[in-house]
Parts: structure tokens; sequence; C-alpha cells
């Protein structure tokens, strides 16, 4: 019994501990994609009607706005961008995909496009040419130094009327962000010519802004909603991904909660054997006590036999926990090849692996509740040997 409750509370914990640093790491990961390849806080035009009666909803003087959003405290860096969505082809095969009109400078900024660990080519000759994700070169079969044809239904306005635009480009760079939807549909394009490209001569579509802290963006908001002036609003990093975020906060507690489960039900095995120790040390304990121990000394003696399953327990599923986090990858590696390779879809989980991050909360959050559940489920049958009437457990001896 001893042996199967230390077994269980190995396990328990190890569970405990891999799943908070596989949740942890997997936040993480999602957050640092989002952070690495996206704006902080976009600023765009609520719009605006012309004296024509067109809806207009771009940034006429994004220069001196970008410099008065670039003057508040905690901003890093404000681009202008220029957005459109357009058909992508290349040897006879065809993709959508989401174009992002960018200076040079504002494109090297960003840590998971410019990367030159995961990205191929030369980020140096963007103005040459585009970048695209590693997903969009893939479903169009082509690599650095092909040409790409991109076509905008909203092309050239002529006398006759709106005609395609089809221009070709050479692909200079692809990069990998981490994230499938954005290497599967993003482009992109040097700031110039994408508003030649996509009509928007002057003006740009919306500043991407960069802060300091981009989990206290929500402080910061007001005071570029502010140097942005009227007629603009916010989207913040929060806004598109915190329903996501916070289904990840509130999976995290139950998963904690139903893992506790599992630690209670592994110490409740400490209980069992304890009360087969007290019940078989019977005449023990009677002898001990007719000689002159104490109450409080069979509570320690008992007590201390079901803590020390405990402890050992927890150091053992701690020390497995740990192991298991640094060698999370090598692990995941060989369940995906048992599986065919289908235990971690891309598209589904929109991360390319399964990371772990081992944080010392989650470390000392499992070791105060095994130990405080070993300890306290230990006192019960303690306290029943330690009560043990002498007389009767002599009686029949």
């Amino acid at each position: 019994m001893t042996w199967i409750s230390l077994i269980g509370i190995t396990l328990a914990v190890f569970a405990l501990i891999a799943t908070l640093a596989v949740r942890a790491g997997f936040r993480a990961e999602f957050v640092d994609t989002i952070l690495g390849a996206n704006a902080h806080v976009t600023v765009y035009s609520q719009g605006r009607v012309t004296d024509t009666g067109a809806n207009v909803s771009t940034l006429g003087d994004y220069a001196a706005m970008a410099e008065r959003v670039a003057a508040v405290p905690g901003v890093t860096r404000v681009a202008p961008l220029v957005r459109g969505q357009v058909m992508a082809n290349a040897h006879g095969q065809n993709a959508g995909v989401q174009v992002f009109g960018i200076h040079e400078d504002d494109l090297a900024a960003l840590p998971r496009i410019a990367d030159p660990q995961t990205g191929m080519g030369d980020i140096g000759r963007f103005t040459e040419g585009i970048a695209m994700g590693e997903g969009v070169a893939r479903s169009l079969s082509v690599g650095v130094g092909d040409t790409v044809r991109l076509i905008s239904p909203d092309g050239a306005r002529t006398a006759f009327g709106t005609s395609p635009r089809i221009s070709a480009y050479e692909v200079v760079y692809v990069f990998s962000a981490g994230r499938y939807d954005i290497d599967q549909t993003r482009v992109y394009m040097p700031f110039a010519e994408a508003q030649t490209y996509f009509n928007r001569q002057g003006v740009a579509d919306e500043l991407e802004v960069m802060v300091e802290e981009p989990e206290a963006v929500d402080t910061i908001a007001p005071a570029i909603a502010e140097a942005a002036g009227q007629g603009t609003l916010l989207w913040t990093w929060r806004d598109a991904s915190g329903a996501f975020l916070r289904a990840l906060d509130i999976e995290d507690n139950v998963m904690f909660v139903i893992m506790s489960v599992l630690v209670l039900i592994a110490a409740m095995n400490i209980v069992s054997g304890l009360v087969m120790l007290v019940k078989n040390k019977g005449r023990d304990i009677g002898i001990l006590r007719t000689i002159g121990l104490t109450e409080g000394a069979i509570l320690r003696i008992f007590f201390l036999c079901g803590a020390s399953t405990g402890l050992i327990g927890t150091v053992l599923g701690v020390a497995l926990g740990v192991l298991f986090t640094l060698y999370v990858q090598p692990i995941f590696d060989a369940v995906d090849w048992l599986s065919g390779g289908t235990a971690w879809d891309a598209s589904v989980r929109g991360i390319y692996e399964l990371p772990a991050v081992l944080r010392a909360r989650d470390v000392v959050s499992a070791v105060l509740l095994s130990l405080g559940l070993s300890f306290l489920v230990t006192l019960f049958p303690a306290r029943r040997a330690a009560r043990m009437n002498p007389v009767e457990a002599l009686r029949y001896e």
C-alpha cells in the first residue's frame, strides 16, 4: 500500500506540473506570435463622407499622425500601412492573400518576420519585390527569386470603368511567423508600391503601433487615441485575441482543479495504507502506551509515516515534471511519429509545435497542493492510532 501511495502521488504531481507547463507554453507561444508579427495597437479612421458623396476610411495625414503617436510615452514604433486582399498566381496555382504595404525599416523591426533563423532570402532587397509567408509560397510552389502575379479586382480607373490590376513581383524573402494563419495568407509589399497598386496615393489605411509593454496596452490606449486625434478608432491586440486568451485562462483554472482531484485521489491511498498499518500495529501501540508514550508521540509517529510518503512522492513528481518540460519536444516528436504525424494539426491549433514553459509559481502550487493534501489526510488515521486504548489493544494478547 505504501508503494501504491508513493507511485500515485508521484504520477499525480507529475501530471499536474506537466499540464500547467504545457498550458503556460501554449499561451506564451500564442501571445508571442501575435505580438511578434502584428500591431499591438492599430489606429484607423472611422470613415468620412467626401464632397462627392464617397465614403472614405483612409488616413490622409498619416505622417503627422504617426509623429504625434510616436511621441506618446511607452510607444516604441509607429508604421503606416496599406492593406488589401488580392489573388496571387504562380505556376497555374492561385491563393487568396492579404497584402500589407509597409516601409522596409518597419518590416525589419518585426521580430517574427525579420528572423534570419526562420526566413529565407534577403530582406534587404525588400524594395525590389515582395515578402510572403512560407504557407503562401508552398501553396503557389514558389521560392526566393520566383515571380508571382498579384491580381486585384479594384485596379486602374479608366473612362470605361475600373479594370483589374495585374502586376508581377519577384519574391525576395520568405518568412515563417510561427502562426499558421499568418504564414498561409500574408504578403508584404513596399509602402510606395502598395499605395500605387491599391490606389492609395498620398494616404494610408492604418497605423501600426508597437508599445513597450503589450500586456498593459489598455493603460496606454487612451493616450494613443488622444494623440491620433478625432475621427480615429483603436483596435488593440487584446481586442483581436482577448476572447481566446480569456478562454485559455478559464481552461487553465479548470485543468488545475481537475488535476488537483487526481492528487487528492492519490493522497487517499495514504489513508488506506495508514488505516491498515494502525490495525496491524495495535498490539505495538498498546505496548508503547503502557511504557509511557503519550498520545502526541503516537500521533507524530504515524503522521511521519504518511507525510514521508507524500513528501517523497512529491519530490519524485516534481523531478519527472521538470524532465518532461525540458524534453517535451523530443517526446512530442515521438508521439507525433507514432500517430503518423497527426498528433498536432497547425491549421487547427494555429502554432506549429507544442511548447512548454516551467513557471516557478506552477511548481510551487503543485508542491503546496500535494504536501497539503498528504499532510491533511494523514492526520485522521494518525489520530485514530493516538487515541487507541492500550487496554483494548492488549486485551486478547
